[in-house]
């Protein structure tokens, strides 16, 4: 993301339920004012315009500019339970599947069949978005030092990284694999007929010449591919190199890559959604880190 701060984190870690496998996603940062209210029209994003149920109403600091969002909670296809303090605001949530909705799971995922399709978790951009990380050097909070961190040793489900959607596509029986299994490994994409990006935005000159030379990939966040690093697995660090800025503040895609579409990040709520082609697959026009939780639609457009 460029030159961006979301200010609402959730980290994420994968519990085990009886029935189904559930997500816990505790304690966001206490500066968002996400809470959950009754359904008021003024609030509800344009394609929710006949809902009447409760909403979740989340709104975050991006670049000094508040963003709004509204999840119908009651149209949610999992369910989303929420723990609040005293003031509505969220402080945990856990995301699990919905008996009601077996047959939808079904369709659209992989639990009585193999998956034929992977995700990629952006593990390099977690890492960039960590504490002392690269959005410290940005800000201009932390000098050069702050262009090296440590890969992450978790999957930590943040809004940055596009975690949401990971959550979802995991309780549905996607396969994943990580930014550093294809750095080390590209063939391991190759046992699967598509593969599904998140917001992948730091990558290694090798997983990028992978992905963009596979035949079918989904690119379900723009911004992917956009800032190249070097990944050293001796100290399990990896380091910024070119974009976003760097070295010089008008360098931008750090591989002047030509279906660069991180124009589309900041279209929060997918209203019009839509994927549209490039030579080796589709792209997003959205950001969908909420639109994931309520629409038939966008899970479906991954399986056709």
């Amino acid at each position: 993301m460029r030159k961006k701060l979301i200010v609402i984190i959730f980290a994420a870690v994968i519990v085990s339920i009886v029935a189904f496998v559930g997500l816990s996603i505790p304690t966001p940062s206490s500066s968002n004012t996400t809470t959950i209210s009754s359904n008021t029209t003024s609030l509800v994003n344009k394609t929710l315009d006949n809902y009447t149920g409760r909403i979740i109403h989340a709104t975050f600091d991006i670049e000094g500019k508040p963003e709004s969002y509204i999840i119908p909670i009651d149209r949610a296809l999992f369910d989303i339970k929420y723990g609040l303090d005293s003031k509505g605001n969220i402080l945990s949530a856990t995301v699990n599947l919905k008996p009601e909705y077996t047959n939808f799971y079904n369709q659209v995922g992989f639990f009585n069949r193999t998956a034929n399709a992977v995700i990629v978790y952006p593990i390099f951009t977690q890492a960039a978005y960590g504490e002392n990380g690269f959005y410290d050097y940005y800000y201009k909070t932390c000098d050069s030092r702050c262009l090296k961190v440590k890969i992450p040793d978790h999957i930590g489900l943040i809004y940055q990284t596009g975690g949401r959607a990971f959550a979802v596509l995991n309780l549905l029986k996607y396969d994943y694999v990580t930014d550093v299994d294809v750095d080390k490994n590209p063939d391991i994409l190759k046992k699967y007929d598509k593969v599904i990006m998140l917001h992948n935005e730091y990558v290694t000159q090798k997983e990028f010449d992978a992905i963009t030379s596979y035949p079918n990939v989904i690119y379900l966040y723009p911004n992917a591919l956009y800032a190249k690093i070097t990944v050293n697995y001796t100290d399990d660090t990896i380091a910024l190199v070119r974009g976003h800025g760097y070295p010089d503040p008008s360098v931008l895609n750090g591989f002047n890559w030509k279906f660069d579409n991180s124009k589309y990040e900041y279209n929060i709520t997918c209203d019009n959604w839509e994927f549209y082609p490039i030579d080796n697959g589709k792209m997003l026009n959205c950001y969908p880190g909420f639109r994931i939780y309520f629409d038939k639609s966008l899970l479906q457009a991954l399986i056709s």
